[in-house]
Order: structure tokens, then sequence, then C-alpha cells
């Protein structure tokens, strides 16, 4: 058994609704310091949600959020602001200011929740974008860099306040393949460098068994499976692979339509 001590974040019995409509329904999970760990689900299951709700972005109806061994509640404000402080967040659009210049958007959380002067300020983004490998852009507006670029200057400004946990909030939606690859390498090589614990909610499977050290299935509001990826990957549990193997299950489909084993619905 893992002692609680190496969990950074333990999240128990979790619930969230909007109006009538359940969303979260009691999830469950710790994620191991110093870990990549990756939330999956199908669209619309609630990933986002989870995570808005374990950053704070969100208010969980009821459940228990402890980071760190402390848990996180209005009637803690301490552990509240400690968290706020040792976290950040990579979100899905990466919310970019395109009136800053790449330098100033990754300054922006400095010089909102430090006290360092401006001179340190901009010693510390520029070490940022350099780690990024974007130092040479730091005068150019997010309109000006690629898909790519816009990505880990987004990524830049999560880290440049040092944070031990990070949250990516579905970080390759929207994006082809190449690019899907490109930011999950992304974030297995800063994770590694920087040591900061990433939890990341995705739909992408592939891309996260390979690059997570656990992984999660957030299915109908409950967590239906948490392991190491090799044992979702041999899971014979019907949910996990209804979810995993829904790419086989459409090529068989199309081979027999393909082979005319499926007769066409459309036809008369």
């Amino acid at each position: 058994m893992t002692p609680a001590s190496d969990f950074l974040l333990r999240v128990e019995d979790l619930h969230k609704c909007f109006g009538e409509q359940p969303v979260l329904t009691g999830v469950t999970l710790d994620v191991p310091r110093g870990s990549v760990f990756s939330v999956l689900g199908p669209s619309g299951a609630g990933k986002s949600v989870l995570l808005k709700c374990v950053a704070g972005v969100e208010v969980p109806d009821r459940g228990r959020i402890s980071f760190d061994g402390r848990p996180l509640a209005s009637e803690n404000p301490a552990a509240d602001a400690d968290f706020r402080r040792r976290c950040s967040f990579l979100f899905q659009s990466n919310a970019l200011f395109d009136s800053l210049t790449a330098l100033e958007n990754v300054a922006l959380p400095l010089e909102q929740t430090t006290d360092l002067p401006e001179r340190d300020i901009r010693a510390r983004s520029l070490e940022a974008l350099r780690q990024l490998e974007l130092d040479r852009f730091a005068d150019r507006h997010p309109g000006q860099l690629s898909g790519g670029m816009q990505k880990r200057l987004a990524l830049a400004r999560a880290i440049v306040t040092r944070p031990e946990l990070v949250f990516f909030d579905e970080p390759t939606a929207g994006l082809d393949p190449l690019r899907r690859n490109a930011v999950f390498a992304m974030i297995a090589r800063y994770q590694r460098q920087f040591g900061f614990t990433a939890l990341v909610v995705t739909h992408d499977v592939p891309e996260a068994l390979l690059v997570s050290d656990r992984v999660a299935l957030l299915e109908h509001g409950r967590i239906g499976f948490c392991g190491a990826p090799a044992e979702f990957s041999a899971s014979a549990d019907p949910r996990v692979a209804e979810f995993r193997d829904s790419p086989a299950a459409l090529e068989r489909a199309l081979t027999g339509i393909r082979a005319g084993e499926i007769p066409n619905r459309d036809e008369p």
C-alpha cells in the first residue's frame, strides 16, 4: 500500500451537479507526487468539471479534496492560499492575452501573486521562455506564433511560478495527430525536467498511455478504473474495453461493411 505522504493530491467522494443534472457522483482518486496522472473518458463525461473542481475554479457540492496532506475547504483559508501558490493551470484554449507580448504573458502570474521587483520578474520570465525555447520570441504577440509555440508559451506561463502541481485541461483539443504527439511529448519532457506533478484530463488514449504513470477512467460521474497504463491496456473490464477498444471496433465494422457483411440500412 502506498503511504499517504506519497500522494500530493487526494480526492474523496466528490459530487457536482448543475441544476438537476449530476456530473460527478462520487469521484475518488489519489495522485502520486511527481507523477503524470491522466484522467481519461469520453466527451461529456465530466473530466473538465472534475479538474475545475479540484483546481478551485468550480465549487463541488460535496466531497473532500486534500493537497499535500491538508484538506482544502472554505474554513481553511491558509491551506487554500498555499494550494493556489503551489499550483498552476494550463487551459484548453491556452488563455493567452493577445494584447500582451510573450514576455508579458509569462510575467503576469508573477506580477499578480508575488512581491518580486520588476527586474526579478523579468529575469524569471525570460528564463521560463528560454527553458521552453521561446526566448527569441519574447517581444512577439501570441498571434505571431504558431499553434505549437502558443502551447509552449502557455506552459511557460504555467511554470514560471515554479508550481508543484500543474493542471492540463484537454491540452490537445482540436489538434491534428502530429501536434497531439508534440503536446504530450512536451508535457512528459518538462514534467521530468521541472519535477512537477501533472494532472491531465484527455480523451486521447494512446498518447496518454505512453506518457502517464497512472491513468483513471471517468465514466458516468465516477472513476471506473485507476491503475498503471499497462493494467489499463490489459484490463478485461467491459467499461475499460469499450472505451479503450473503440477504434478497433470501428475498424472491424468498416471491414465488415467493405466485405458486404453488413447491409446498408439506407438502401430501400
